[in-house]
């Protein structure tokens, strides 16, 4: 199982971790990617297989302090963060600014 964090517009900013199996995390985020915009999801699988794919995800909460690492982050109701995410959709190609000088470091070892 991998862990899928789950950014939303909602104010309770809780910021869910749900636990999704390989295959399910394969659709949601191909190609190495560990960062989706829901949109995009539902884009390109289409609505149908978005919502199958999803909706077992909903019945495997996790807290936080029980999760051995966050393999991903699926963001929903975040257009406006669009331009902040690497087009890779990979956590290790974030641009230059937004991370420190360590991140920058370890990012590199890992494109």
């Amino acid at each position: 199982m991998k862990n899928i964090q789950i950014i939303d517009g909602a104010d309770n900013a809780t910021f869910s971790l749900f636990q999704a199996t390989d295959e399910e995390f394969a659709a949601i985020f191909p190609d190495g990617r560990d960062m989706e915009l829901a949109e995009d999801l539902f884009e390109r699988i289409g609505e149908e297989a978005a919502i199958s794919v999803l909706t077992p995800l909903w019945d495997r909460p996790i807290l936080k302090r029980d999760a051995l690492g966050i393999h991903g982050t699926l963001f929903y109701n975040n257009e406006r963060r669009r331009d902040h995410i690497p087009p890779s959709k990979r956590e290790v190609d974030w641009f230059d600014g937004p991370v420190n000088h360590a991140q920058r470091a370890l990012f590199s070892k890992h494109r």
